[in-house]
């Protein structure tokens, strides 16, 4: 049993992790050779590849980790997602021992890394899959006891598809699906549902409707022991959620988190799994102070149990065993998540166990030997998966692939922090090139995550090391206000009116550079993805004197028709955070605030990379961007792929991607 506990946007990396193999090449031996980009990608200003440039680096793009998908319900076995050498997007696998052979299930052009073994006996597998970036996603059945077996869609294509949970019993899975209304399309909707199913995979045209719920950020959490009740959240915002219970019989549902009739302070509640009993939930939740703790909820009296209120850190995930008798909770200290064990019962701290160093990844127990599955990574390598018995031995399960570099020399992130304009402590990760290799001041890239409600964590920077090893330029990944990990009054600290309070946190940080005399304060690069791909481009408007250029993925660029052409489903989401345009102050100050609007003062070199297919920020709002700066004769790049989203997900894309970051920062940072 698992349960992630925090409702996050994708962090984009604005490299993202990916052969030669996948970009076409000149013959060999051309010194002039120049790698053309595949049918897929739209180019606009980007200078042409040097061949040579893309041998260069091929070392640095296939590097390959592992990550844990699910336990065989009865063998020792696991689902395991991997990009396998030469292959574009991850698949999924099964291993059946400790550094074993990996066996592939899926061949798909699309990336596959959710999927769950049938509960019973691990005849077959649901496993989930969207196509082209479109996030529209669908479950299919694909059995494994029948040699070259076609997967079996199991789901409606016109919704958008989750699996939820087994009910093991009787052998149904629990899905949900919202309806797609492809907005940036003209698609319309008035009201956004979620709707809730119980199915037999192997009899699809028998689902049975349990309910249907007002709003979009439904999911399903855990199944009582009898299959009566399902544990469901409701995601409101970032700052606030809530807990229900619903009756598998009739669909009826109730508030249990917080009471209905309370009032206290908007909180954020995340449902774990039933105590064996079925009288306690395991929970965790922020009420109590900045932190989310560990607590456990008595469902007859309401009375919340706190348990880790020692520990001031947020609590990420969390698994239980089958009998419920250990927690193993995963806490994200200062960005990077360590391993607690507590007993099921007491609720009382273990002794934490001795893991492999790295940053803890996927944990998750298995149903019969109470064995713990746990990825790790770190500076010097991907993920791997490990193996923790109750009796403490730890096991490797697979070795990620560095393709021959020797990452023993790449730097190790160190946390700094500096002063905002209000005083506040802003934090983020440090990677610096070698002083012996790269002497002096060095440039800097400042690469900003997305969300804003996501964090930039300790681990594998994967193709970014090629910036740093080679290139000698060092890479900042600051934490700004609205981050998740440091407190819910911090996370809270950018919403509505104080959007720009961010950037300006952006502006100390140029201001922490100059006073640092390994840094290069006149050779500043700003780059990020998503609603880094907005402050990005907020930057390059308020500080265009202090950066040598900028790199804009898949951002917004204007607030009201980012809110007009995204899904539905996901509007009243970011209205929360964002700002409600819909009141005429807030619509005046995102009007005013947009990087669209203020695109005359953006005077350094601008490039654009976006997926067409995009469902949280159309493509709409990177071709404005670049049609507009283009008008005050700044030079834009700019790379759309046709068949990817919300950032890169096919290897020869993220290739040409790679290649062309490359050339933007000799021309801006290097020359």
């Amino acid at each position: 049993m698992r349960a992630r506990l925090h409702h996050l946007h994708r962090l984009l990396v604005p490299v993202l992790l990916g052969t030669v193999a996948g970009l076409a090449l000149a013959q060999a031996g051309d010194p002039n050779a120049t790698v053309a980009p595949n049918a897929n990608l739209v180019v606009q200003g980007i200078p042409a590849i040097p061949q040579s440039l893309a041998e260069e680096v091929v070392r640095y793009n296939d590097f390959r980790g592992h990550n844990f998908v699910d336990w065989h319900p009865k063998r020792r076995e696991m689902l395991v997602s991997h990009r396998r050498k030469g292959g574009n997007t991850a698949q999924l696998y099964r291993l059946t021992e400790p550094m074993g052979q990996l066996e592939q299930l899926t061949f798909t052009p699309d990336p596959v890394s959710s999927a769950e073994y049938e509960p019973r006996d691990g005849r077959y597998i649901v496993f989930a899959r969207a196509t082209g970036g479109n996030e529209v996603g669908q479950l299919y059945r694909l059995a494994l006891d029948t040699p070259n077996a076609e997967p079996v869609l199991l789901t409606n294509p016109d919704e958008r598809n989750s699996f939820n949970l087994w009910l093991r019993q009787s052998g149904q899975m629990v899905f949900s699906a919202v309806p797609v209304d492809r907005t940036a399309a003209g698609g319309t909707r008035a009201k956004i549902t979620t709707s809730f199913y119980v199915m037999d995979p192997e009899k699809p045209q028998d689902k049975r409707k349990l309910g249907e719920l007002e709003g979009g950020g439904w999911s399903v959490s855990a199944a009582s022991n009898d299959e009566k009740q399902l544990v469901l959240r409701r995601y409101l915002s970032a700052n606030e959620s809530q807990v229900w219970l619903m009756d598998v019989g009739n669909g009826q549902t109730r508030q249990l988190l917080p009471a209905p009739e309370a009032k206290e302070p908007t909180a954020s509640y995340h449902a774990g799994r039933f105590s064996p009993d079925g009288r306690k939930l395991w929970i965790a939740t922020d009420r109590f102070g900045e932190f989310t703790e560990l607590a456990r909820l008595d469902i007859a009296s309401g009375t919340v149990e706190r348990l880790s209120s020692h520990i001031p850190w947020d609590v990420s995930a969390l698994t239980l065993t089958e009998d419920g008798k250990t927690v193993a909770a995963q806490f994200n200290v200062d960005g990077r998540d360590e391993l607690r064990l507590f007993d099921g019962e007491s609720g009382r701290e273990l002794p934490a166990p001795k893991l492999p160093p790295g940053n803890v990844g996927t944990t998750v127990y298995d149903r019969v030997r109470n064995e713990i599955a746990f990825t790790t990574n770190g500076a010097r390598g991907p993920s791997q998966i490990y193996s923790l018995s109750p009796a403490g031995k730890v096991e490797q399960w697979t070795q990620a692939a560095t393709e021959g570099v020797d990452t023993r020399q790449f730097s190790e992130q160190s946390i700094v922090r500096w002063k905002s304009f209000d005083g506040m402590t802003i934090s983020g990760l440090l990677s610096q090139p070698s002083a012996t290799r790269f002497p002096g001041r060095r440039p800097v890239i400042i690469s900003i995550h997305g969300g804003p409600e996501a964090q930039a964590t300790v681990g594998f920077i994967g193709r970014n090391n090629y910036y740093v090893n080679e290139l000698g330029i060092a890479l900042i990944q600051p934490n700004v206000r609205g981050s998740t990990g440091y407190g819910k009054s911090f996370l809270a600290a950018d919403n509505g009116f104080k959007r720009e309070d961010s950037v300006k946190d952006v502006g100390a940080l140029l201001d922490w550079i100059a006073t640092q005399p390994h840094l290069d304060p006149k050779r500043v690069l700003v780059m990020g993805g998503s609603y880094g791909g907005y402050m990005t481009l907020a930057v390059a408007t308020h500080y265009a004197d202090r950066i040598a250029g900028a790199i804009d993925i898949v951002g917004i660029s204007h607030f009201l028709t980012f809110l007009q052409n995204t899904e539905s489903y996901r509007r009243d989401l970011r209205r929360v955070e964002y700002g409600d345009e819909r009141d005429p102050a807030m619509r005046e100050f995102l009007e005013r605030i947009s990087p669209l609007t203020n695109a005359a003062k953006i005077k350094k070199p601008l490039f654009v990379v976006q997926g067409k297919n995009d469902p949280r920020v159309p493509y709409t709002e990177a071709e404005q961007i670049v049609a507009k700066v283009r008008e005050s004769g700044t030079p834009v790049w700019y790379l759309r792929a046709e068949n990817e989203g919300h950032g890169f997900v096919r290897k020869e894309n993220q290739d040409y991607q790679f290649l062309s970051t490359i050339l933007f920062l000799q021309q801006t940072l290097l020359k």
